[in-house]
């Protein structure tokens, strides 16, 4: 897909990764629609650097913890834009929680906004979509998903299952809609946490270092441009998922 000119929705856009994200669809031309759920600040920021790069861009804000909240929020980009090609279902939550102490707020803030969120929004995308012309969407996933462990288990579940739909709705929606997934690896450390979190995980990394967000956002531009990729996971982990 050749991005100029392109209208991208980027779900939690406004920050860390997704921040990076719509940035490099707006240096790579596309018009973006900048998703938040309570950063507004942080959204009318990084509209402001996503003009500055010469893209047309708008913030809108979604509880997307309410399904019927991801139609409306696609339906107010195509109202400001006219269209969306792309998808990009960046906004998530990460919180801690092992067998014993998950609660069932905690397992459904995760499913709400990490699984129910990007199928919802796909929905309404692929029928704003309908066959008329190309589309892309791309779900930022974790390594994690595929390599689970005891820790974080609302979490990874979550992630598990986007893999899960991404490679399930590839099959549904080709060949309109291209869906691949992203699996990053030690990008950006947690909130709480400093580089000196990422420094420590880079010792048993086999790169022996830390990633950056434009790491991502090279492979989302790459999934982009590519027309004969769907159903994909690519990791972006240094290795480390090995």
């Amino acid at each position: 897909m050749e991005l100029n000119g392109k209208v991208a929705l980027v779900t939690g856009g406004a920050v860390r990764l997704g921040k990076a994200l719509t940035l490099a669809l707006a240096g790579a031309g596309a018009r973006v629609a900048v998703h938040y759920g309570r950063s507004a600040e942080s959204a009318a920021a990084t509209v402001t650097e996503a003009r500055t790069l010469g893209s047309e861009a708008e913030a809108f804000q979604a509880d997307l913890r309410v399904a019927g909240n991801a139609g409306l929020l696609l339906e107010d980009a195509v109202a400001r834009f006219g269209q969306v090609d792309i998808l990009v279902n960046s906004a998530a939550i990460f919180e801690p929680g092992d067998l014993a102490d998950t609660t069932e707020a905690l397992w459904n803030a995760h499913f709400d906004t990490n699984l129910k969120a990007p199928f919802f929004l796909s929905q309404a995308f692929a029928a704003h979509v309908a066959n008329r012309r190309p589309g892309h969407i791309v779900n930022i996933a974790d390594w994690r998903a595929t390599r689970p462990g005891p820790h974080y288990l609302a979490y990874t579940l979550t992630k598990a299952a986007l893999i899960t739909m991404t490679r399930s709705l590839a099959l549904a929606l080709a060949p309109a809609i291209q869906v691949n997934a992203i699996a990053p690896g030690a990008i950006l450390p947690p909130p709480g946490k400093d580089r000196e979190y990422l420094e420590r995980l880079a010792e048993g990394i086999p790169l022996m270092r830390a990633g950056s967000p434009d790491d991502v956002a090279q492979a989302l531009l790459f999934l982009l441009r590519a027309d004969f990729v769907t159903g994909e996971l690519v990791f972006i982990t240094g290795g480390e998922h090995l």
